[in-house]
């Protein structure tokens, strides 16, 4: 008996560790981002039933004390409403018996009595399940006070239809218990019965003869089922049985979505062993294998032609020992097996409380499983199933609070909607957000069913809801293959953002990715981002810049690179640009230079030196902004000329903001220093770069940008910079933005004046020296304070 226990706390374990189709949904809404219908009434809770009747174009819903018919199509209209409440003797008489006031509401309704044993359970929180049946109703639920097992769902499966073996029509239930082999964790139970059972004639009177259970096998070893959905299709041979599990022990915070197809559930229940009680001295368990002679007709079978032609025509034919083994062998020791021998999808940190499944025809004519799935949050999550695997679509906020999801319905017909009834309302929502989708690689990527790219409107469509539209037109791909995406127009320099910061503030570039699949990547003039101290990500899409430098001026560019693990692609897409520059204050001239000279304070030769503008009587103060306004001079036959990007005739040459002397702030004598230059003009544009009227020794580096996807001859954005040494001596800087069309040009003149140290000093300097000071004598106080502490033997 030890082995036997040694091995479930070993399944318990595994469980703890399951490795499994783990699913991150690609994108998520928000509930405010949403159109959705909701529907409530204040006073009355518990909207946890729900009735579809499509031919009526109504939804019932069921609450605390009312019943609601509600428009299909819109939700938030009433029809009718039905209210009642318990009157005050009942209550009290629930009361003197130890029922609390408020469990009391939905016990008393007026009108005719009837027993409702065997047909709900005996409190509100207790489970049970029904099923109506060509006018008969079949329940599941406990039979006692006790609310066990724990009835999740029934359903009939309809095999006698155009059944060449004469089968009959079976009823299915879904309940968990506690197992039978340990007593000590519960086991998921699918039991059967034939739609015709009627009891036997001296064995099993009034029984069923047809009750059979076989275990409902998932990777989570000890799994709570919260709801099951069977897919129904015309052949019942096709049918699939979805269901969404829990772990028994809470604290694993683990959920699945397991499918069993129904001819497994046949094989089991049509061929599987029994399993038979056995004392503990025979076996470490309660119940063993049944090794013995199976009598027939087999026990649990439901009649067919076979049974027939032995003048066995019902249930009452069958001989009493076929129904006294099936009395005592209700349990088969095999389990149904899921599709794949594993679960489609484990979620970790989320419980699944309602799933809902619809088959989709998408326009390769394939059909698709498209798995809705509710949590106890108030979140919907959407999957599909492709080739085996599954790939969730997206997370929605159905509820506006957060709060479990208790039923869920799919309308197939007009609307295609889904609703879902919670503690607070009903909510309506579509099945799909496909306008959401702003461009052709994020409608593809989506990987959507429901959705298409029609290239004629540019806009992601539903195909469902495409009437007059051919859907030859439409671009779909279930694999995630972008490619099939026509090219789009690149972003032109009117897209770009401009933002202009001040020198040593921080600057904010956010950057919108939908797909939580996606990882952004950052390029500056060019080159992807490295990591560097001033630069921060900011919720993995927006950057932002520390202390913003003359060196941090340029084109910032995001980009989405998302990988599609069927189609075995990366797809990367341009989401947004900047213009990074700087807001430098501008200040007249104290001496009458022109604009573009710049005159630099040169400190000795061993220290650091300081810039300051030429000054008269007043001095400008150290390290204080010169005078940076722009002063740029065109050459050439063609004028500057506003961007464009439709066409590449007639373009001409024109430098963008920030001017030369717009970047001259940061350059101080004896420092390495930085000059950027940025142009919009025709596809042969280049930047050359002057210093003293002589070509520039130092490497330029240029970044070229087309401005037009896939036109290389059109517009294009260019990027130079240049990086040089410490300034030595007086010296002109000029780029020049050069090409077929024309020519323009930024020029700054930097000067040096050389000053005594001592004489002026910095400001910055002043600073420093007193922060080093009042360090040392920090310093020196913590050492006295030690000192003393030692001394009195303290430490």
């Amino acid at each position: 008996m030890v082995f036997g226990v040694l091995g479930v706390f070993l399944g318990l374990l595994l469980e703890v560790s399951t490795h499994g189709p783990h699913s991150v949904p690609r994108t998520s809404w928000k509930h405010e981002e949403l159109n959705l219908v909701e529907f409530s009434e204040p006073g009355i809770f518990n909207y946890s039933t729900l009735l579809l009747s499509e031919d009526k174009d109504v939804l019932y819903v069921g609450a605390r004390e009312a019943i609601f018919e509600l428009s299909m199509t819109n939700v938030s209209i009433k029809n009718n409403k039905v209210q009642w409440k318990a009157s005050e003797n009942h209550m009290t008489m629930c009361i003197l018996k130890g029922k609390s006031k408020e469990s009391l509401k939905d016990f008393s309704l007026e009108g005719s009595a009837e027993d409702g044993r065997g047909k709900c359970s005996f409190d509100p929180s207790q489970s049970f399940t029904t099923v109506m049946v060509d006018g008969e109703l079949y329940s599941g639920t406990s039979y006692n006070f006790l609310g066990k097992p724990s009835f999740v769902f029934a359903d009939v499966i309809r095999e006698g239809k155009n059944s060449a073996d004469g089968e009959d029509d079976k009823i299915y239930y879904f309940f968990t218990e506690v197992s039978v082999e340990y007593e000590f964790f519960g086991k998921l139970l699918i039991p059967r019965i034939a739609r015709g059972d009627l009891g036997g004639q001296r064995t099993l009177q009034k029984k069923w003869t047809s009750f059979l259970k076989a275990k409902l096998s998932s990777t989570l070893c000890s799994t709570v089922v919260h709801d099951v959905f069977i897919l129904k299709t015309p052949d019942w041979r096709e049918t699939v049985i979805y269901g969404v599990f829990t772990s028994q022990w809470g604290n694993v915070g683990l959920s699945a979505v397991c499918a069993y197809d129904m001819l497994s559930v046949e094989k089991v229940f049509s061929n599987g062993k029994y399993m038979q009680k056995a004392t503990v001295e025979q076996s470490h368990t309660k119940w063993v294998r049944y090794n013995g002679n199976t009598p027939t007709p087999r026990p649990g079978a439901c009649i067919n032609n076979h049974n027939r032609l032995q003048n066995i025509n019902s249930s009452l034919h069958l001989p009493d020992k076929t129904l006294q083994f099936v009395k005592d062998h209700p349990l088969l020791e095999d389990p149904v097996l899921p599709i794949g021998n594993g679960p489609k999808l484990i979620t970790k940190d989320v419980n699944y409380t309602q799933i809902a499944v619809e088959r989709v025809q998408a326009l390769d004519n394939n059909v698709y499983d498209v798995i809705f799935t509710g949590t106890d949050k108030g979140i919907l999550h959407k999957s599909v199933v492709y080739e085996g695997e599954v790939h969730t679509v997206e997370e929605i906020q159905l509820l506006h609070n957060s709060e479990p999801i208790k039923t869920l319905l799919l309308s197939s017909q007009g609307t295609r909607s889904l609703y879902a009834g919670s503690d607070s309302g009903v909510v309506q929502s579509p099945t799909a957000f496909c306008d959401k989708y702003p461009s052709c690689s994020d409608c593809i990527l989506t990987r959507d069913p429901y959705c298409a790219w029609d290239p004629d409107s540019s806009t992601c469509v539903n195909i469902f809801h495409t009437q007059g539209l051919t859907h030859r037109n439409l671009i779909q791909s279930l694999n995630g293959d972008a490619d099939k995406c026509p090219s789009a127009p690149g972003l032109s320099v009117e897209d770009y953002q401009r933002v202009t910061v001040k020198p040593g503030s921080s600057a904010e570039l956010p950057c919108l990715v939908q797909s939580n699949l996606a990882m952004v990547v950052w390029k500056v003039n060019g080159s992807t981002m490295t990591e560097a101290s001033k630069f921060h990500l900011m919720g993995e899409t927006g950057l932002l810049i520390y202390s913003v430098a003359p060196e941090d001026q340029g084109l910032y560019e995001c980009w989405s690179l998302e990988w599609a693990p069927v189609a075995g692609k990366n797809f990367s897409r341009l989401l947004g640009g900047y213009v990074l520059g700087l807001d430098v204050p501008r200040r007249p001239s104290p001496r009458g230079h022109p604009p573009q000279t710049v005159t630099l304070s040169s400190a000795h030769p061993h220290h650091q030196s300081t810039a300051a503008a030429e000054a008269s009587s007043s001095a400008v103060p150290p390290l204080s902004p010169v005078d940076t306004s722009s002063s740029l001079s065109t050459s050439g036959s063609s004028p500057c000329l506003p961007p464009s990007s439709t066409s590449s005739e007639g373009l001409g040459v024109c430098l963008l903001p920030p001017s030369l002397p717009d970047q001259a702030w940061g350059v101080q004598a004896q420092e390495a220093f930085l000059l950027f230059c940025l142009a919009v003009g025709p596809s042969d544009l280049h930047i050359h770069w002057q210093v003293n009227g002589a070509h520039l020794e130092t490497p330029v580096t240029e970044y070229r940008h087309p401005l037009v996807h896939g036109d290389p001859d059109g517009e294009v954005l260019v990027s130079s910079w240049v990086r040089e040494r410490a300034l030595v001596k007086d010296s002109s800087y000029q780029c020049v933005a050069a090409s077929s069309a024309g020519n323009d040009t930024s020029k700054v003149d930097l000067n040096i004046l050389s000053r005594d140290e001592d004489s002026i000093p910095s400001r910055d300097m002043s600073q420093w020296r007193g922060a080093l000071s009042e360090h040392e004598k920090l310093l020196k106080r913590w050492k006295r304070a030690w000192e003393s502490c030692e001394g009195q033997g303290a430490l």
